[in-house]
């Protein structure tokens, strides 16, 4: 019975009946010993006896204690301090700060035969120039109120004015001419015209092969990628990649939106799944026409194929953005002149990206557009109408949200697909 706490027991009894609790007495007894204390009593305080309970002291942080890590458990290392010129690349490392290893690498699937799901899915979407201009062109007889709901459609589809009148102008004639009116017949005649518009005749090729300097040092093709907020750059430089990777190109990844925190992160975790480096700063905010000139420079250094350099979203209308993206052209053209520059559109936005592409074409000189979200319209008439108005190809086509859903843009799979 000598062994039993009483004081210890009382003590307790006082602290619950205060209110504190059982756990709250725990707490205070374990805070008053020190580490090989266990069985020895209580601790003396420097204000009272054996059975004071000590005022409760912030624990030592985290870190201190932190022991040796176990065989094969990966930590973060240390931060080390931000650095406006420090620049880095890393393909086996995950997002900055998340001190995981990159995810296992993938092999991409090949680009070939993708606009054969574009083609499905515009057929399932009830693109407006399919079942309205057939069902109207096949009428027996047509009047004046018959071709003005066949201008209506093409306008609403975003063809454009010019355009729509061409074609209209085109159809008349041939309708009139060789008296078509099967549907199959019609259906041949609207195709043909359709694909005439788009154009198969324009090189929609990327120009990504091999370059020399004027002393025979090989050079990497760079392509830069511009446009507005939204529309999908960093994610269009991750599918880019994976289609260069499934050709069998190298590639460098330069992250040149320094503004949006987590475009680094986003474009650097894209290139991690296929084995791609990432150039970045460590510092947010830092300036991106530096970015572009290390990563091009590292581009040219380990003789890679391709740097694909992303910049940051920038309205067209904000002139102080659009000298930054001068900027970054004149600073990466020191090393090597981009051989393309890819405006990335959102083909949900209709005309608005006409105003897109002339100002971008004005200063970074487009030579390729790139349109997202195109199998998320019915219309797709915008195809048309950029590349009359800003006088490049579309080169890339957004099929949906998969890594995988890039392709090069063909026109006539892309008319078939908007006729059904």
């Amino acid at each position: 019975m000598n062994d039993i706490p009483w004081i210890e027991i009382i003590t307790g009894l006082v602290v619950a009946a205060g209110g504190g609790g059982a756990v709250a007495y725990l707490r205070a007894r374990r805070r008053s010993r020190t580490p090989g204390d266990e069985g020895a009593g209580t601790r003396p305080t420097a204000g009272g006896g054996a059975g004071t309970i000590e005022a409760e002291r912030p624990e030592a942080p985290a870190e201190a204690e932190a022991g040796p890590t176990a065989p094969g458990e990966v930590t973060a290392p240390p931060p080390s301090p931000h650095d406006a010129s420090s620049l880095r690349s890393d393909a086996s490392q995950g997002p900055r700060g998340s001190g995981t290893l990159a995810p296992e690498v993938e092999r991409p699937e090949p680009a070939a035969g993708r606009m054969v799901r574009l083609r499905d899915r515009l057929a399932r979407s009830g693109s407006p120039l399919g079942a309205r201009l057939l069902s109207v062109l096949s009428r027996d007889t047509l009047t004046e109120d018959d071709w003005d709901e066949i201008e209506e459609v093409l306008l609403l589809a975003d063809v454009g004015p010019g355009p729509t009148t061409e074609l209209l102008d085109a159809l008349r004639t041939r309708v009139r001419v060789l008296g078509v009116r099967e549907p199959g017949a019609v259906r041949d005649l609207v195709r043909e015209e359709l694909v005439r518009l788009v154009d198969p005749t324009l090189d929609r090729s990327l120009h990504v092969g091999p370059r020399t300097a004027e002393d025979g040092t090989p050079l990497p093709a760079v392509v830069l990628v511009v446009g507005v907020n939204g529309t999908g750059k960093t994610t269009t430089v991750g599918k880019l990649a994976r289609v260069l990777v499934a050709e069998g190109r190298t590639v460098v990844l330069g992250a040149a939106d320094t503004f949006r925190a987590a475009a680094a992160d986003q474009l650097q975790t894209w290139g991690a799944r296929v084995g791609v480096p990432t150039v970045r700063s460590d510092r947010d905010g830092a300036d991106p026409a530096s970015v572009a000139f290390e990563a091009v420079s590292r581009g040219r250094d380990e003789g890679t194929d391709v740097v694909l350099v992303d910049t940051a979203g920038r309205l067209q209308n904000k002139a102080g953005l659009m000298d930054e993206l001068g900027k970054i052209v004149r600073v990466s053209s020191k090393v090597a002149a981009p051989s393309e520059v890819l405006l990335v559109l959102d083909a949900t936005t209709g005309q608005n990206g006409l105003t897109q592409a002339r100002v971008f074409g004005e200063v970074a000189g487009v030579t390729g557009i790139v349109l997202t979200k195109l199998d998320g319209t019915a219309k797709g008439g915008i195809v048309v109408q950029v590349q009359r108005q800003l006088g490049v190809p579309v080169k890339l086509v957004g099929l949906g949200e998969g890594p995988d859903d890039l392709a090069p843009f063909d026109a006539e799979q892309f008319v078939d697909g908007i006729l059904g």
